[in-house]
């Protein structure tokens, strides 16, 4: 039998995230396949770094969450294929999510405008949701 929760308890989960992580997090992404889970060592080429706002998240409804506003920029600090994300607090010392990227229209977890950078581009986050599972 399949678990199930009500869209106000899969929005309560949801919005814990941006509370747990807290504000002002940052969105890293990395070249390669990401590390075994979060509190592995981060793994491949650190391309791009943004900084969140403060109120990083959209309240979660119908059992999804995404940014608050897309897109985001950032500048490239090294040149390579994106591979996967970590969104980590504020100091950079803890991951709290992790997920693979792709270009927009790739169904990754987090998409960029163009998956294949070079140093010193500009690269736009283009959409992050998370849904719930349990509907």
């Amino acid at each position: 039998m399949t678990v199930q929760r009500s869209t106000a308890v899969r929005n309560a989960r949801l919005d814990a995230v941006e509370t747990t992580v807290g504000t002002s997090a940052k969105v890293r992404i990395y070249t390669g396949g990401q590390p075994a889970n979060c509190a592995a060592a981060a793994t491949g080429t650190l391309l791009v770094e943004y900084a969140l706002a403060s109120d990083w998240a959209a309240a979660a409804s119908s059992g999804s969450k995404s940014f608050n506003s897309t897109p985001i920029s950032g500048t490239a600090s090294a040149a390579g294929t994106a591979g996967h994300y970590r969104i980590v607090d504020s100091a950079g010392t803890t991951c709290h999510e992790q997920g693979s990227v792709t270009a927009t229209g790739g169904g990754g977890d987090v998409t960029i405008d163009n998956a294949v950078i070079a140093s010193g581009q500009a690269v736009n986050i283009t959409g992050w949701t998370v849904t719930e599972p349990g509907a």
